[in-house]
């Protein structure tokens, strides 16, 4: 079977906690990379006029075959390309709409009190040398080595119309050559009744990904301990390809068991279209093509 996806795996989910250090207000994992002041970052802090940041960025960055040289950090907790945005009222993704998103976490937030985005770029060190050996560990076969790296994060931010409701998640550009990649990881997150969904979504929606549950508010505290690499809080998607799903593929074995006579076209076709059903529900995207391959008999 061949699935063809802009992703690379499908997401595992766990329920395992992570250990953690304190710092300022929150808990913050130990998967999350240094941040705010004390790290060197630039600092912003919104207020009600100004609601986003540029970033040039020293390195260009692909995702999903556009090249860019700036990013807008949008204090509602996502990444626009072409420019800042302030909208936290937004269809859930796919858009079909004609910019690239990157949202960790997007919406409305409360720009009044003491949120802040740091954000830092880096072409050399520690942070490449950490980032290296995730995003080989993550991709075992890729033989991967860093050499830009931007760390974006939203620290304390709370939501519209919702006190004592900080929450804390950031997102990591990753380049190497000609791959890129982007990580999403997650502290403490409050419940909110408000719109929000965490994922990425592409010109047209050629690609993207809903985080599973991230568009429920209530669910939202479960970000810091879902996770598609087995590690509690963090997501990790690569994002260089072109913008047809199918120049990315992801074959998988299964083994199943079905009443159905499987050599019948017809039979084919309803089984994929229940398993893809299935599979959506963990995260697969809608947009994924399910193709049989192959079919093997097997004496129970």
């Amino acid at each position: 079977m061949r699935v063809f996806s802009a992703l690379q795996y499908l997401p595992v989910f766990i329920s395992v906690f992570s250990l953690s250090w304190v710092t300022k207000a929150q808990t913050v994992p130990v998967m999350f990379y240094s941040f705010g002041s004390e790290a060197g970052d630039t600092v912003y802090t919104a207020d009600g006029n100004e609601n986003s940041t540029v970033i040039n960025l020293e390195s260009p960055f692909v995702f999903f075959g556009r090249t860019y040289n700036n990013i807008y950090a949008n204090i509602n907790g996502y990444l626009t390309f072409k420019q800042p945005s302030s909208d936290y009222t937004f269809q859930y993704f796919p858009i079909n709409g004609s910019e690239d998103i990157i949202a960790p976490l997007w919406t409305n937030a409360d720009v009044s009190g003491n949120d802040i985005i740091a954000y830092q770029q880096y072409s050399s060190g520690d942070v490449l040398t950490r980032t290296t050996q995730d995003i080989n560990h993550y991709f075992p076969n890729l033989s991967f080595r860093a050499t830009w790296v931007l760390v974006v994060t939203w620290d304390q931010v709370d939501y519209t119309y919702q006190s004592n409701a900080a929450s804390l998640f950031q997102v990591v550009l990753v380049s190497g050559s000609d791959v890129s990649f982007i990580l999403m990881n997650y502290g403490d997150c409050a419940l909110t009744q408000n719109m929000v969904q965490a994922g990425f979504d592409t010109i047209n929606s050629t690609a993207y990904y809903v985080i599973p549950g991230s568009n429920n508010g209530t669910l939202i505290p479960n970000l810091m301990n879902s996770s598609n690499v087995n590690v509690p809080g963090r997501w990790v998607f690569r994002v260089n390809g072109g913008s047809s799903l199918q120049e990315n593929v992801m074959g998988i074995q299964l083994r199943v068991t079905s009443f159905s006579d499987l050599t019948l076209t017809k039979n084919i076709e309803i089984f994929l279209k229940e398993l893809q059903e299935e599979l959506v529900k963990y995260g697969l995207p809608d947009s994924v093509k399910l193709n049989l391959r192959g079919i093997k008999k097997a004496q129970p």
